[in-house]
Formats: structure tokens, C-alpha cells, sequence
């Protein structure tokens, strides 16, 4: 997915912005980069690869090499950013994130058009910037662009530029499944994806933009160039996942809806007399322990932590690009407490079930250090669909979903006509592929947060949300 930080100031503001950027680096972790803009030089530019390194290695002392009252910096998980743009209106550095899934045909009717050329990147992909610049192009003003360049996307982009005269133009994408959320402080204003990003700065909540909303903004006012849409569709998974847990989006924390989720998770079973007979239970860390909270909290059973993941070297296991590699480090990470695993009936929760990869690893972990009972939770509903919206499950065949593949191995391609019923626990079907789950993990039960659930937990109508990847419901 990606994020972006951007601040126009009366003062220097590299730094801040290195920080701001750096509170996003759980968004993304393929590229990174920053573009500041001062007087005597103009605009100036670094972006590096982060594949291997978090973002703050690459930009140590960034403040020694660019300088300006404005800059922007964005994490992206796919095209190098910012850009910088020479044009009609002016120069400027863009950034984006989300995903264009027709980028192709874009591309292919902005040539046939005859306007000009794009620099083409591996893979004969066109920079997602490039292509939104240039469609802003064909218009008579930026915002009348961004509109346009929002309207044939397919897909969700949320856009942010720094002009030459130290202007922000920053637009939500057109759905709302994104966040943005502008700043203020006595020398200026800021954007951020992440509304703790800034609070750590100094700034203060100014305003959340709408669905499709576009600001231009100064170090001294905001102005909106298009109010946007009422309607949303706020992408429901970064509160179960990708959010931090300090970040707030439409007035709901993260960390306490992920509580709230566990807690009505285990509400749940005690209503339908599933609760297992437990000693302990536990998040799978980092991002499932809070929804476990709420699960100890609503059951009343104890929570503990049987195993801790050691970090300090390696923070994130999806960092190496083999999967081999990835899956190596996972488990080098789990570090045992046995006293907490031997002999117990231990439940784990996580933030979600997608590939699964690494649950059996660490089943046959928990097993080897002598835990007698093994049950699992997920804290979202089966994801059955790739997300074509914010491309967050780092996947290209759906056929790699956990839930998908089973599926399609209890009943072939006949049993996606019955997705809805593999979903619902309740059903014979939900039940099948929640027992086969099971066998092949080795878990000793398995269960998912229905969908009425992770809604009700969030508090805003169903309507508002983003839930294609467990509904296919666009």
C-alpha cells in the first residue's frame, strides 16, 4: 500500500517531514523518497530503495542534504516517489498511493491521443505518478486534472503535490478508502495519512478531507478547490491490519477497535457455546495481540504471551524478497516461553488468516514446546478476494488465499458459487472448510469474526466501509 507526509511551514521542515515519513514505514517497504523545495535551490530530491532497510537508514541525516519551508515524502510498496514534474502549471514533485489497475489502458489511450511519452520502468510499467501527471495535464487547472485523472482510474489514488511556490495540493482519493487528514501548527500545515504522525510534531487536528476532497494548501490557509462526496468506502482492513495502533480514521481508533473486535469475537462464542476449554489467550504479535485483549477481556480467560517475537534485528519478517528467507526469519524471531506453553490449552488471535504460511510453523512450534491444545482465531472473516482497491495482500493469484484455495479443493471451481456459505460458520460449507483448516494446520479449532462483527466493532454503517476482499461486494 504506501503513505505520504507532506508540510508547508514559514520554517525548516525536512526534519519533521524524515519523522513524519518514518510513522508510515508500517504502510509500505519497497521504495521511499523526499522532495523539499527552498529558494536559491529549488526543488531537491532523494528516494531509495527499503527492501532491506527501514526508511530512516537510507534518509540518516537527510536534513544535511535537502533544506526548504516545504517538503513532501511518501513509503510506497510499489513505484519510486516523488516525481518531479515540469508542466503547464508550473513545477512540482507528485506522489501517490493506492492502486491503478488499468494502468495499461490509460497509458495506451493518453499515446494514441498523440499528447507525448512516458519513461517506461521494469516490466514496461509506466510510474503511476508519471501517468496521473500527465493526465492533471489535459486539463485547464490541477484540480479539474486530479478529477479527471480520478474519474477513468480504476482502482484508488490519493494524490499529493508540492508546487514551486511552496503550495501542497493533496486530494483523498474518490471512494474514500484511504485516509487523509491535514494539520496545523502556528507556522503552517501538514498532511498526513497517520493523524499520530503529526500530533508527535506539534500539529493539532485542522480538518479529515471527504471522499474525493481537494485542498491547496499554504503555510497560511486552506483552501478547498472541490468538496468531494458524502458517500465512502474506507477500507475496513486497516483498522483489523495495516493501521497503527495510535492512528484514528473517521473518530475510531485503531487499537480500540481491535479491542472492541476481540471482545465481540468472544461474545460470540459464548453465545454459540464454541468457547474451547482454555488456559491462556494470546495474540499472534505484533498486530493480533490487541484484538487478543479483547478476546481475554470478553471471555474472562487470561491473557499471556507464550512467545515473543525478537525484533530489534529484523522487525518486519516479510522484508526479504525470497520467501524461503522470509519464512526462515519468521522463525528465528518466535522466541518460547515454555512456562507458559507446556501443558496449556492455549488460543491465539490473529489479525487475519491470508496465505497462512507461516500458522502451521507456528502450531508445530507451540507443539514442540509442549502445548497441549491449539486453537486459532482470526479476527477478520475469510478473505476470499485479492483487494483490487489498495493491493494489501501482497498477492497476484487469488488462488493463494488460504480460504479460496480450500475451497477449491473440498468442491472445485463449483464451490466459489458458494463463497457466502464457506464464509458463515453456521453453514455446512463453513463448517467444511473451517474443519479442513483445521487438519491441515493442525489446529485443534478454528474460527472466524463474521463480518457483522469487524462492522459493528468499527461503528460506522456498512455502507461506509470497504469489504470486498471477504464479500466481493464492490
Amino acid at each position: 500500500m504506501g503513505g505520504f507526509f507532506g508540510i508547508t511551514s514559514k520554517k525548516q521542515c525536512v526534519l519533521d517531514v524524515f519523522f513524519g515519513v518514518d510513522y508510515h514505514s508500517h504502510l509500505g517497504n519497497a521504495r521511499a523518497g523526499m522532495a523539499a523545495l527552498n529558494d536559491e535551490e529549488g526543488f531537491q530530491r532523494e528516494i531509495h530503495n527499503i527492501e532491506n532497510s527501514p526508511f530512516r537508514t537510507k534518509f540518516d541525516n537527510i536534513s544535511n542534504r535537502l533544506s526548504g519551508n516545504a517538503c513532501i515524502g511518501c513509503i510506497s510498496d510499489q513505484d519510486p516517489q516523488p516525481l518531479l514534474i515540469k508542466s503547464k502549471f508550473g513545477m512540482y514533485a507528485i506522489a501517490m498511493v493506492g492502486s491503478i489497475n488499468n494502468n495499461n489502458e490509460l497509458v495506451d489511450s493518453y499515446l494514441n491521443s498523440g499528447y507525448g511519452i512516458f519513461q517506461s520502468m521494469s516490466g514496461n510499467k509506466v510510474n503511476s505518478s508519471e501517468l496521473i501527471a500527465a493526465m492533471i495535464e489535459e486539463k485547464d487547472s490541477v484540480h479539474e486534472g486530479i478529477k479527471y485523472a480520478q474519474s477513468v482510474i480504476k482502482g484508488a489514488a490519493s494524490i499529493l503535490l508540492l508546487f514551486d511556490n511552496g503550495h501542497l495540493i493533496v486530494a483523498r482519493d474518490k471512494d474514500g478508502r484511504l485516509p487523509i487528514k491535514i494539520g496545523k501548527n502556528k507556522d503552517g500545515f501538514c498532511v498526513s495519512f497517520e493523524s499520530f504522525a503529526y500530533e508527535k510534531l506539534g500539529y493539532s487536528d485542522y480538518k479529515e478531507l471527504k471522499s474525493g476532497e481537494i485542498c491547496d494548501i499554504s503555510n497560511t490557509e486552506v483552501k478547498v478547490l472541490f468538496e468531494g462526496y458524502d458517500e465512502m468506502k474506507m477500507c475496513a482492513f486497516l483498522w483489523a491490519y495495516y493501521g497503527y495502533p495510535n492512528a484514528t480514521y473517521e473518530g475510531k481508533n485503531v487499537e480500540i477497535f481491535r479491542m472492541d473486535n476481540g471482545r465481540i469475537m468472544a461474545e460470540t462464542e459464548i453465545k454459540n457455546g464454541t468457547l474451547p476449554k482454555l488456559d491462556y489467550v494470546s495474540g499472534v504479535p505484533d498486530s493480533g495481540t490487541p484484538h487478543a485483549i479483547g478476546y481475554a477481556n470478553g471471555s474472562g480467560i487470561p491473557f499471556a504471551r507464550p512467545f515473543i517475537k525478537y525484533t530489534p534485528a529484523w522487525a518486519r519478517s516479510f522484508i526479504p524478497s525470497n520467501q524461503s528467507e522470509r519464512k526462515k526469519i519468521a522463525k528465528m524471531k518466535q522466541i518460547p516461553i515454555v512456562e507458559l506453553i507446556k501443558g496449556k490449552n492455549l488460543l491465539f488471535v490473529d489479525d487475519s488468516i491470508v496465505r497462512g504460511t507461516q500458522l502451521g510453523e507456528t502450531v508445530d512450534f507451540l507443539y514442540n514446546n509442549g502445548a497441549k491444545s491449539v486453537h486459532m482465531r482470526s479476527a477478520c472473516p475469510p478473505i476470499m478476494y485479492k483487494c483490487k482497491y489498495l493491493n494489501f495482500s501482497r498477492t497476484n493469484n487469488e488462488m493463494e488465499l488460504l480460504a479460496r484455495k480450500v475451497i477449491f479443493e473440498l468442491e472445485g471451481e463449483e464451490g466459489f458459487k458458494y463463497i457466502e456459505e464457506y464464509a458463515d460458520g453456521t453453514t455446512e460449507r463453513g463448517k467444511n472448510l473451517r474443519n479442513t483448516i483445521c487438519k491441515q494446520m493442525k489446529f485443534d479449532s478454528l474460527e472466524f469474526q463474521t463480518l457483522e462483527g469487524i462492522v459493528k466493532a468499527i461503528g460506522l454503517p456498512p455502507c461506509k466501509l470497504c469489504t470486498y476482499c471477504w464479500n466481493g461486494k464492490e
